[in-house]
């Protein structure tokens, strides 16, 4: 069963901006590229938005973290640091 919340904020308590860029530069995407792989995943996203995601400046939605983590094929704790 899968749950889709959409306009959901989390309100980032912890930074995970670090990691996506991390994990985003371990996929060998620029900030430019990952907001085109989420505008085909049905997430309405700039370049200069995903930056503010890295930098903490921007609250994440549950979906657009969803979509970040099938793009970049990674865990839900690979992207919160939990290793």
């Amino acid at each position: 069963m899968v749950i889709v919340i959409k306009n959901q904020k989390i309100k980032q308590d912890i930074s995970i901006g670090a990691n996506l860029q991390k994990l985003r530069k371990r996929a060998g995407l620029t900030q430019e590229q990952m907001a085109a792989k989420l505008q085909v995943e049905g997430i309405d996203m700039s370049r200069n938005f995903y930056a503010q995601i890295e930098t903490g400046t921007y609250n994440i939605r549950i979906s657009e973290l969803s979509a970040m983590r099938k793009i970049l094929k990674v865990t839900y704790d690979e992207i919160f640091g939990v290793l």
